[in-house]
């Protein structure tokens, strides 16, 4: 047993869930503290059950540092940095690892002074911070936490998502990401219709797999479009389901406004996919055009152009895809990162311990 990690995290995001059972299968004894319940193979969670809202996070303080002071962890890791970062520095446990996972720290910093000065409270009580792109990283150093900064992935599973071969005249495109308002889904509809406007010879499938709040209204959206027979409405499924999906589509789509690296983009990679992504930094740490388009992430005419490109040239799609399949396989390959999280864990022991 390497030792006891708290993770003050959501135990209901997959995020989290995976990550976790990573650290279960090395060896680490973890516990997990969530505002929800949720089970995760091999770890113990303790859900609070508090409210929606934002003083929540506050008013549960005295109770996350008491179940902090009974568990007596090697380490706490917040994940998240301005809810469940807030508990993992207050619950007064070090070491501390923090990790940051988008918004976070690249959006809600930007609407108030106040959540600007809690995340520089925050940050600067770790011991170790990571995030998985280069922007999110630049964005805490502005904070000059005292803890080193460390770029890691969430990771793509590449043994279940890989290139599967295909003779299939049917042209699938698929968007991973949730059914709310950052993700644009709105926006790939509008392409998709116009492809099909564009090209109504042509055997076409969207599939949208997430969920999300949206839904009722991306429905209608897709009704609307005359676009019942084309939009498969997924949701979320399982890791094999949604290998299963992905694996066999031609291209994926992911243009939310706002991103970090995301498992979405890796996934799509690893299946040997084109990738049509929004124009943002992080994006940029991955995609070139040899592998795919970096677009607007409102341009709905310029997603169906690339997205028309791929259709009428097979053979530029596929080598896209094994350019893809070869960047994220090893370097994004999850249990490569969670080898070198497990890495860092053990190091910040070494090092208190020493």
């Amino acid at each position: 047993m390497n030792g006891h990690i708290l993770f003050c995290a959501d135990a209901q995001s997959v995020h989290t869930q995976r990550w976790v059972a990573a650290m279960v299968q090395r060896g680490w004894r973890c516990t997990v503290l969530s505002r929800q319940f949720q089970r995760i193979e091999g770890a113990e969670v303790h859900a609070l059950h508090t409210p929606d809202g934002n003083w929540p996070w506050f008013s549960a303080l005295p109770t996350v540092r008491r179940l902090a002071a009974r568990l007596a962890p090697d380490l706490v890791h917040g994940h998240y940095i301005t809810s469940y970062g807030l508990w993992a520095a207050a619950c007064g446990r070090r070491p501390l690892v923090l990790t940051g996972w988008g918004s976070d720290i690249l959006v809600s910093p930007r609407r108030s002074r106040a959540v600007r000065w809690l995340t520089g409270w925050i940050l600067r009580r770790a011991d170790l911070i990571t995030a998985d792109s280069q922007d999110m990283l630049d964005e805490i150093a502005r904070y000059r936490p005292r803890a080193p900064l460390h770029q890691v992935y969430w990771g793509a599973d590449t043994e279940k998502f890989r290139p599967y071969p295909s003779t299939d005249p049917v042209f699938r495109i698929v968007s991973l990401r949730a059914w709310e308002p950052n993700y644009n889904i709105d926006v790939i509809l509008d392409a998709t219709a116009r492809l099909r406007a564009a090209e109504p010879g042509a055997a076409i499938e969207l599939h949208l797999l997430g969920g999300g709040s949206l839904e009722p209204r991306l429905r209608s959206t897709a009704q609307a479009l005359g676009l019942a027979d084309v939009v498969h409405f997924h949701g979320r499924v399982d890791e094999d389901r949604l290998a299963q999906l992905v694996n066999r589509a031609h291209v994926s789509v992911s243009i939310p406004t706002s991103d970090a690296t995301s498992v979405a983009l890796l996934e799509s990679m690893a299946a040997g996919l084109p990738v049509i992504v929004s124009d943002l930094p992080a994006n940029r740490q991955w995609v070139d055009a040899q592998g795919g388009w970096l677009l607007a992430p409102r341009d709905p005419v310029a997603l169906a152009e690339a997205l028309r490109a791929l259709l009428h040239d097979p053979a530029r799609a596929l080598e896209m895809g094994r350019r893809n399949r070869a960047r994220v396989d090893p370097e994004a390959a999850r249990r490569t990162q969670m080898d070198r999280m497990d890495a860092l864990y053990r190091g910040l022991l070494a090092g208190e311990r020493a």
